[in-house]
């Protein structure tokens, strides 16, 4: 049984205050706090088992190794991948996904190739497309959402030409919660030969996720926001695609030989993995890992849903706050504005000095907000251990926010 107040006993900050008051901690879908045994977990990396990993053959290396490597089959479970194989470990990501360009599109993609994206995407998913804009010549393809923030995915089917040669889209928005159909994008993409880039990073904290029912060929997911380090994270890549990418980083761990004329390349995933990795990050990730799975990705995914529902009553019942997005399948995030001068900034200012946390600015997304037409939102995520009282600590926030600023 789901018991959020037990929960919260496992994260240590949640009992802090800010500024004479309890911290509620509502910016989680920029980062996400640790629970106790992701913290005592580096700590004891750090402390006492410190090496670099794979070529030592010592104790605390054998130990660091087995560890680190431990952590690839659990994000294969966690996503639900074919193989542990399947998982190339990085810092999060927006690595993934730059990854993904410079080593699987750039070597096939030519002048007036076209990228299809959709307006939600994080910076993350827009500008290593651009970088083949402005280098190649390829066309990125814009397919916008409706009204209430959802991305029809015929319509981004329907937008894939002779010319598409990639996909990429998110599977939650970070600025409206939208959830996307990703699997009906997959589907029809491929019908048409085109391969799909998922980016994970808000999904995988809210819901399941299962890559081999979705279909994708990436699918990236970023540490920090899995109550993990920052500078962890992962992305998979489907075995067919794997044998189409070629090394984008040269380094160590990612060759089996190197001579003055020529190098061998390792087997993939270690084949892009170059240099020292972020060994007790990505630790630690195993442990956010397997505190999630212990907890239960549907039972997490349920309280949300419920957190969800409970906050969007109460905000709809202020009819001053302007919330962006309002999609059936709409996760526990909120971005508004305040009816008035306000902005996004100077309402987060007053927010923080009731303890609440929550995000002010264009949140990596300035094409969506410019769609939106508005400059600037402050964003309230949740996460597993936020609770209806928080919810009606933010109210009461944002109704002394309306008296300041009315």
């Amino acid at each position: 049984m789901f018991d959020v107040l037990k929960i919260r006993e496992d994260f240590s900050i949640l009992g802090r205050q800010v500024n004479g008051k309890p911290l509620v901690y509502l910016d989680n879908g920029a980062s996400a706090q640790k629970p106790q045994v992701v913290i005592d977990a580096i700590n004891t990396a750090y402390a006492e088992e410190y090496a670099n990993v794979h070529r030592g053959l010592h104790l605390l290396s054998s130990i660091a190794t087995e560890k680190y490597e431990g952590v690839r089959a659990k994000i294969a479970r966690f996503l639900n991948a074919a193989s542990e194989d399947n998982i190339i470990l990085n810092s999060g990501t927006t690595e993934g996904i730059n990854m993904v360009s410079y080593a699987w599109a750039a070597p096939r993609m030519q002048a007036g190739d076209e990228i299809v994206l959709s307006i939600m995407e994080h910076h993350a998913n827009i500008v290593p497309w651009h970088f083949l804009r402005e280098r190649l010549g390829v066309v990125i393809k814009w397919v916008d959402v409706d009204a209430k923030g959802d991305l029809d995915p015929e319509a981004v089917i329907a937008a894939i030409g002779p010319k598409t040669k990639l996909v990429a889209v998110t599977h939650m928005s970070n600025v409206l919660g939208t959830v996307v159909d990703v699997k009906t994008i997959c589907a029809g993409a491929h019908a048409k030969g085109v391969p799909v880039l998922v980016d994970g990073s808000q999904s995988t904290v809210h819901m399941p996720v299962d890559v081999t029912d979705i279909g994708a060929d990436f699918y990236a997911i970023t540490g920090h926001k899995l109550y993990g380090p920052s500078g962890s994270g992962a992305i998979y890549v489907a075995a067919d695609r794997m044998t189409e990418m070629r090394p984008f980083m040269g380094g160590g761990d990612m060759i089996r030989e190197v001579t003055r004329d020529t190098v061998t390349y390792n087997d993939a995933p270690m084949k892009f993995e170059a240099g020292t990795p972020g060994i007790v990050q990505t630790i630690g990730l195993g442990v956010a890992l397997d505190y999630m799975m212990d907890v239960g990705m549907g039972a997490i995914a349920a309280h949300e849903a419920d957190l969800c529902r409970y906050a969007r009553g109460r905000l709809d019942g202020l009819n001053w706050v302007n919330v962006q997005g309002q999609s059936a399948t709409k996760g526990a995030i909120f971005s508004f504005t305040i009816d008035g001068a306000a902005h996004a900034h100077d309402i987060s200012t007053v927010l923080d000095k009731k303890g609440v946390a929550v995000r002010a600015g264009t949140h990596c997304a300035m094409p969506l907000m410019d769609h939106m037409g508005v400059g600037a939102t402050c964003r309230a995520s949740f996460g597993m251990y936020n609770t209806t009282d928080e919810v009606d600590v933010l109210i009461d926030a944002l109704e002394l926010c309306h008296d300041l600023f009315a």
